[in-house]
């Protein structure tokens, strides 16, 4: 058995990362945190460019942290875990449309996993009649990668 074969292998899994200029934003910080504490001393200044800059790096890995997950039947958003036979079809967005389902054509009742510095997103109707949720909104730097791996988890689990 191969491993893209067993029910728990995820088949797509991707990291929500932060861009490259915000950890430099974070080191700035924390040099500006040493800068504030440098009139009371050189250890002091130490203290507050290291306080800053690790208070600031954890804040952008925190945001940076969610995750994106189809595995073993079953979509993985961030903190969410639907099941793929409660999901529609879904929809691969481009930047243009991305931006206009999470600004004006947004629904305060969806399900959001949303980064702005990402541009392409998914959006997955949600089936279940018993749930209030009208879809699904993934921020995803891979569309077609994910849609793909949704349609076949899918098809797994229904068709098989």
């Amino acid at each position: 058995m191969q491993p893209s074969d067993r029910p728990s292998a995820p088949q797509y899994d991707e990291r929500l990362t932060a861009p490259g200029a915000w950890w430099l934003i974070a080191a700035l910080l924390g040099l500006s945190g040493g800068l504030v504490a440098l009139p009371l001393g050189v250890v002091p200044m130490l203290g507050g460019v290291i306080t800053a800059g690790a208070l600031a790096a954890v804040c952008v890995s925190s945001y940076g942290s969610a995750r994106v997950r189809v595995v073993a039947g079953s979509l993985v958003a961030g903190d969410a875990r639907i099941p793929v036979e409660a999901l529609g079809e879904p929809e691969v967005l481009d930047a243009e449309e991305a931006r206009a389902w999470r600004t004006y054509k947004a629904d305060p009742r969806a399900f959001m996993v949303l980064r702005g510095y990402i541009p392409g997103a998914v959006r997955v109707e949600v089936t279940d009649p018993a749930d209030p949720t009208p879809y699904v909104y993934l921020s995803t730097r891979d569309p077609e990668g994910l849609a793909a791996a949704i349609r076949q988890a899918r098809e797994a689990v229904v068709g098989g």
